[in-house]
C-alpha cells in the first residue's frame, strides 16, 4: 500500500471541511492560515453567523417515534420545538456565559450560539400527541405513530 504524502492529507482535510461546511470554493487553491500581515487568521469570526446543527438520534418502538438530541447546557426556555407538515424543527441557543476577564483562549472547541435542526419524520405521527422532555441535558421528543393497515387490498376497476 502506497504511503500518502502530506499534501494529499491536506487536500483530503480541505475536501472534508468544504463538504461539512457546504463550501464550493476551489479545492485546488492552496490553503493558508495567515493573513497578509503574517498573523494567523481566524476562520470562525463572530460576524460569520453559521448556526450549529443539532445532532439527533431518531428511532421507533412499536407505538412511538422517538427523537433524542444532546442539549447539555441549554435552558428549556432557550429551546423552540415545533412540527409542521410532518417535519420536526428544533432551534435553540447555547450560551457560554460571560467571557469577562478572558485575555486569551488556548483551546476553544466548544460551540456556543444558535443551533437548529429540521427533520422530515420517517413515519406518520399524530401531531396532537407529542411529548417533549428535557432531562439531564438530553431533549427527548416522543410521537405517537399513526397506525396503518399492514396490507390494504386495492380493487381494480
Amino acid at each position: 500500500m502506497a504511503k500518502k504524502s502530506q499534501d494529499e492529507d491536506l487536500l483530503m482535510e480541505d475536501e472534508l471541511t468544504a463538504a461539512f461546511l457546504g463550501d464550493d470554493a476551489d479545492m485546488d487553491a492552496p490553503a493558508s492560515n495567515d493573513t497578509a500581515e503574517g498573523t494567523p487568521s481566524n476562520e470562525w469570526e463572530e460576524d460569520e453567523a453559521i448556526p450549529g446543527q443539532l445532532a439527533v438520534d431518531v428511532y421507533e418502538t412499536k407505538e412511538k417515534l422517538i427523537v433524542k438530541a444532546r442539549t447539555a447546557g441549554v435552558n428549556k426556555n432557550d429551546l423552540d420545538v415545533s412540527i409542521a407538515d410532518n417535519t420536526l424543527s428544533v432551534r435553540g441557543t447555547l450560551s457560554a456565559g460571560s467571557d469577562e476577564g478572558v485575555e486569551n483562549y488556548f483551546v476553544q472547541e466548544c460551540y456556543w450560539g444558535e443551533f437548529s435542526r429540521s427533520i422530515a419524520l420517517p413515519v406518520p405521527v399524530k401531531e396532537e400527541e407529542i411529548e417533549a422532555v428535557l432531562k439531564d441535558g438530553v431533549l427527548t421528543i416522543s410521537f405517537t405513530k399513526v397506525k396503518q393497515d399492514t396490507v390494504k387490498k386495492i380493487t381494480i376497476q
